[in-house]
């Protein structure tokens, strides 16, 4: 099983520790495009300070930022794991699985980023703020930015087992499975049930709770149609709004909550 999940927006300070290795994060194949985007981004922020802040889509308040990504090739590295933060990452609660549940963590789950495309929750990483909406001036889009190296690199990365998608429009776009691998993936979507509408903290705290849910209890659904027996097992109420369809195409499934505490 291979789960996406987004980033998040905010991140945990980088700490001490030794500096990025960009040859030692996952999907190598990646590390082009990746040296692309931190070459221009680094270099954005290490000049007018006002046009990075534009550029990134920063508030006065997050000025900080700028300074930051500035100093991306030489601040301490941590496990992205660590890095990201916020209501899903959360809910997930990597830090406090058991070992085993944290081997699957480990092996399983894959964060998309706007600055190094995705990444392992082992990969040791710097703490950055650069999303997959930005437009770089020399890059352009990021989301068309990574499109062909996600095309190489992603389906490979998938294997012949279950997708789970969790991620977030923005960086959906970066990669859509497609043929074979699209119809083994599935994408959910969390609902409020009394109101059937999506409410963001829902959304992010119950995707987070379902991978936990996963990891700990050690399930290893190879399909979409396993997936919605597994969840509904683990306590979830799940609807298939949609019959899956032609052979390539992803299910779609609602996981709906009545509250999250």
């Amino acid at each position: 099983m291979l789960v996406l999940l987004p980033p998040s927006e905010g991140k945990a300070p980088s700490g001490q520790g030794a500096p990025l290795e960009p040859g030692a994060l996952s999907l190598p194949g990646l590390a082009e495009a990746r040296a692309v985007v931190l070459e221009e981004l680094t270099e954005l922020c290490s000049g007018d300070e006002e046009k990075a802040r534009e550029v990134l889509g920063l508030s006065e308040g997050l000025r900080g930022e700028v300074a930051k990504n500035a100093r991306l090739r030489t601040a301490g590295a941590r496990p992205a794991g660590e890095i990201y933060t916020g209501v899903l990452y959360d809910a997930l609660g990597l830090a406090t699985l058991d070992a085993a549940a944290r081997r699957r963590a480990e092996e399983s789950l894959l964060v998309f980023s706007g600055l190094w495309g995705a990444v392992r929750v082992s990969d040791r990483i710097p703490s950055y703020r650069c999303a997959m909406g930005v437009k770089l001036p020399g890059v352009g889009a990021l989301a068309a930015h990574w499109r062909a190296a996600m095309a190489e690199v992603l389906p490979e990365v998938a294997g012949d087992g279950l997708v789970l998608d969790l991620r977030s429009s923005a960086y959906a776009a970066a990669w859509k499975p497609k043929g074979e691998v699209a119809g083994r993936t599935a994408s959910v979507r969390v609902l409020h049930a009394p109101t059937r509408k999506v409410v963001s903290h829902f959304n992010k705290a119950t995707k987070g709770r379902i991978v936990r849910s996963l990891l700990t209890a050690g399930v290893e659904p190879g399909t979409p149609g396993e997936l919605v027996e597994a969840l509904r097992d683990l306590g979830y109420v799940v609807e298939v709004p949609e019959a899956p369809g032609k052979a390539g195409r992803v299910w779609s499934l609602d996981v709906l909550v009545e509250e999250v505490h």
